[in-house]
């Protein structure tokens, strides 16, 4: 079954409004056609949201918070709730990303809360796992994956899995410059699948898109996007730069 090929830019902790606002204006007459062939989504920080949005209204690029709470409302001080970021135009939202789990200690079981709260307010959410370089070594790969897709998906429907992007990203290949060869990303990639069909359903498992999240540069992107089982890339450090970014969309296979 085809799988529409979808690229996040998540932009971190970076760019204020101007900056964000001086990126999309650019980057929107640059990236022309390419967006039919592939869905392309935005991550700035929580204030650009607004501006992001209206300055690609009109256009196919998505645009996504990069966290949310996991209630709809009430005390707690310094989160967004669903409601909020559907208000400034913002379609998508990662949950779960490796420096919210390390960082901020988020569980698998928060992630999971956050998630069918994602679903139930018409938010996608982009669904992040991964081990670290501990873990691969040890040979805990596949034991670490399984423990956090089955926790950080659990109560969704396969329904609700089959508009859920996840996205692998080896936890020692962010923002180090290493980056998981195509064989070890696919590898991760089709025992994810394989979970998925077991967790879920064979179609949910064919249809989910997964996306490949570790050090994605123009340099690695044409070989990572080839593989069967990976089906475009969550961008960091990359997506900081429009023409860099713009090199990763354009290995996307037509």
């Amino acid at each position: 079954m085809a799988r529409k090929y979808v690229i996040g830019g998540n932009w971190k902790m970076n760019k204020t409004i101007a900056e964000s606002d001086e990126f999309l204006k650019e980057f929107k007459k640059e990236i022309g056609d390419l967006s039919k062939h592939v869905d392309i989504i935005i991550f700035p920080p929580f204030t650009s949201l607004s501006s992001a949005c209206k300055n690609l209204k009109g256009s196919s690029i998505h645009v996504g918070a990069q966290n949310m709470y996991k209630e709809k409302k009430g005390p707690y001080t310094g989160e967004i709730s669903p409601k909020m970021i559907l208000e400034t135009g913002a379609t998508h939202v990662i949950l779960g990303h490796s420096e919210r789990r390390e960082y901020f200690h988020e569980s698998n079981e928060m992630i999971a809360a956050k998630a069918r709260l994602a679903h139930d307010s018409n938010l996608q959410p982009v669904i992040c796992i991964g081990e670290t370089l501990e873990q691969r070594n040890s040979g805990q790969t596949e034991e670490v994956l399984k423990k956090q897709l089955h926790g950080s998906l659990g109560g969704l429907t396969p329904v609700q899995m089959q508009q859920t992007i996840l996205a692998y990203e080896p936890v020692w290949a962010i923002g180090t410059g290493l980056t998981a060869s195509p064989e070890q990303a696919q590898e991760a990639h089709q025992f994810i699948r394989s979970q998925l069909s077991s967790m879920f359903d064979k179609k949910s498992a064919e249809v989910t898109r997964i996306q490949y999240g570790g050090s994605v540069k123009p340099q690695n992107a044409k070989e990572l996007f080839e593989q069967a089982d990976i089906d475009g890339g969550l961008v960091g450090g990359a997506s900081l730069d429009p023409d860099a970014f713009m090199k990763i969309i354009q290995k996307v296979p037509q």
